[in-house]
């Protein structure tokens, strides 16, 4: 009998339970690089909304990056379906409040739809696939109408404003299903690694999102929403058709939990058996002691825990708003998570425009420019996943990396303005500090706690 080749048996040398599993971590992948696909093009397209015509209009003088030497620009025509000064009401002197409005009503619809209402309400009494299929539809649909307003000729500042809401609104339905799902799949153990490659989904879907965005930006910006609004909606009908909530849904065995005492208090969604509840004397599941701290008394209060039915007689938990902040961990991480994500969001909505400002780039080479923070994103989430599974020291590996992001971004702000290799090395030095804690508080530190 000939052996067999070399491929085939790599192929069947991983487990049905071990192909699921990588099925899943890619899926759930794509799935989520998605989403940030479809928020990067509105910081590309900042520059085009708005440009400073009228110096280049009348032939001023402006530098080049590369050299720094002075360049005389021909005059130019006037962008069509626009003003001189690029897009109504954006072209403005107060052009830039109104952008900011733009950023902020996404970013306050996102935070009340994750924490109040979608996430915390909804999320955790619907079926993860539906959730996210519905999500991942009315964000693409969203994000495509914000395109049309360039093709309808649109230039009513609340069009946008409305549409930035209801975006940010469907928006939040990403994250926790994503994350609830790869947690149901993979263990406790070296999970900082797993999630820390896991996570550069953020960073590879802004990176093709400034791309895509890029490409149209200087010919017809409404492509930059409309095409990642598309491919949006095409990974809603792939969620729909094939993401797996939990292993025990095709009869997978669940990947044994290896977690160290660190590990101990958990928020996850869990299965307890009816009597438990009712029979104080009886031993606990061993998955109920989630909610217990090393010492045995009890991190969260019986009435912050609302039992949702379940199949097979068991009841699934959803711990309330008031009892997640009572577990240990949650209000410490939660501020790191806040100042990480308000540098983060601030350059994936302002560094296109910065860039263009400080170097004089056009919209689509500064697009490209700015994905260097994102490359620099990648190696950081893992390098934190990574040192944070050897040293099993979660809070000391966030609490160093954002200490160094500090002084690092302020001497990119220094030195950016120096040329642009100085502002290439910065941009990749400032993405890895600053995605480092950004990727492991929210993958497992989230699932951890």
């Amino acid at each position: 009998m000939a052996r067999l080749p070399i491929g085939i048996r790599f192929l069947i040398s991983f487990s049905r339970d071990q192909w699921y599993r990588a099925f899943t971590f890619f899926l759930t992948f794509l799935l989520y690089a998605s989403f940030h696909l479809s928020r990067k093009p509105i910081s590309i397209v900042k520059g085009e909304l708005h440009k400073d015509c009228a110096a280049v209009t009348e032939g001023d003088v402006q530098f080049n990056s590369l050299s720094r030497q002075p360049s005389y620009l021909p005059p130019q025509q006037p962008p069509s379906n626009g003003t001189d000064c690029g897009w109504a009401p954006f072209d403005k002197d107060n052009y830039q409040q109104l952008l900011g409005a733009l950023d902020y009503s996404f970013l306050c619809a996102y935070a009340v739809g994750m924490y109040l209402s979608l996430s915390g309400i909804i999320g955790e009494r619907l079926p993860i696939r539906y959730y996210l299929t519905f999500g991942m539809f009315a964000s693409g649909a969203f994000t495509a109408l914000f395109g049309l307003g360039y093709f309808y000729d649109i230039h009513s500042f609340g069009f946008y404003v409305v549409t930035q809401i209801i975006n940010g609104l469907v928006q939040t339905t990403g994250w926790p299903s994503v994350v609830t799902c790869l947690g149901n799949w993979f263990g406790k153990g070296r999970r900082g690694l797993i999630m820390g490659v896991w996570n550069s989904h953020t960073s590879v879907g802004n990176i093709l999102g400034s791309l895509i965005a890029g490409y149209w930006v200087s010919t017809c910006w409404g492509l930059s929403f409309v095409v990642p609004g598309a491919i949006m909606a095409v990974m809603g009908m792939v969620c729909f058709l094939f993401l797996i909530e939990h292993p025990k849904d095709i009869r997978c065995s669940s990947t044994p939990s290896t977690h160290s005492k660190d590990y101990e208090n958990g928020t996850n969604r869990f299965r307890i058996q009816k009597q438990i509840l009712n029979e104080k004397n009886k031993p606990l599941d061993p998955e109920a002691q989630c909610l217990l701290l090393s010492d045995g008394s009890s991190g969260v209060h019986p009435n912050h825990i609302i039992i949702l039915p379940a199949e097979g007689g068991s009841a699934m938990a959803a711990i309330s708003f008031t009892g997640a902040l009572r577990i240990p961990g949650v209000v410490e991480f939660s501020l790191c998570l806040l100042f990480a994500k308000l540098v983060s969001y601030t350059f994936l909505f302002w560094l296109p425009l910065y860039i263009t400002n400080v170097d004089h780039l056009d919209a689509q080479k500064a697009g490209v420019l700015s994905t260097l923070f994102d490359v620099g994103g990648i190696f950081g989430g893992i390098l934190a996943g990574l040192i944070s599974d050897r040293l099993e020291k979660r809070a000391s590996t966030c609490g160093l990396m954002l200490l160094l992001a500090a002084p690092t971004l302020y001497i990119f702000s220094t030195i950016s303005k120096m040329g642009l290799e100085a502002t290439t090395v910065m941009l990749l030095l400032s993405g890895a500090l600053v995605s480092g804690p950004y990727a492991l508080i929210t993958t497992a530190v989230s699932a951890d706690l």
